[in-house]
């Protein structure tokens, strides 16, 4: 069904324009299906948006615990390549989920996935080998998390056929790199 929806959001390139008969359609189930699992399609979205974001989050968890102990270029590089590698799945998608991000989530449940990445991104700082012993990560994972974010939401929106993914992976290492070493020297 989540998957169907994002195919019709694409296709209409309009949350308004979405219906739950098309969604159905799509999905090759009936009508009554989708209200057995979503009660409107403002919930599905919702839902949609959330197992997206943690799929992310699950990405820069994996990719930081699978380097711990690596470097911390090393790292960040290896986080951004598991983030973007994530948003290789069709482009339109990404573009149509970071604009309804912005139509859906609340201020609270916005902050509460970000802190989610940010603290994500502290783990991974913390454990690189050369981030010193007993400095917070907390400046350097806010400014990591927001680079990422930003370069990457609106890379897709402003390029919803897709952004030139390597030049996107180049210039947020670059920039997340720089970033954490800003942090580490105050």
């Amino acid at each position: 069904m989540r998957e169907a929806f994002v195919q019709v959001l694409v296709e209409r390139r309009s949350y308004a324009a979405v219906t739950v008969r098309e969604v159905s359609l799509v999905a090759g189930t009936a009508i009554g299906s989708f209200y057995d699992y979503y009660s409107s399609m403002d919930d599905l979205a919702r839902v949609s948006l959330h197992l997206r974001s943690k799929a992310l989050l699950a990405a820069l968890r994996g990719a930081g615990a699978e380097h711990e102990g690596a470097p911390l270029a090393i790292k960040v590089q290896a986080i951004v390549r598991a983030v973007l590698a994530r948003h290789q799945r069709p482009p339109r998608e990404w573009a149509a989920h970071y604009l309804l991000e912005r139509h859906f989530s609340s201020l609270q449940a916005y902050l509460a996935m970000y802190e989610r990445f940010v603290q994500a991104w502290a783990h991974a700082i913390k454990t690189a080998n050369d981030w010193p012993e007993g400095h917070s990560p907390a400046t350097a994972a806010l400014g990591a998390q927001t680079l990422l974010y930003g370069l990457v939401a609106h890379a897709c929106m402003a390029a919803p056929e897709g952004p030139d993914m390597q030049a996107l992976e180049r210039t947020a290492t670059r920039a997340i790199i720089a970033c954490v070493h800003a942090a580490q020297d105050e």
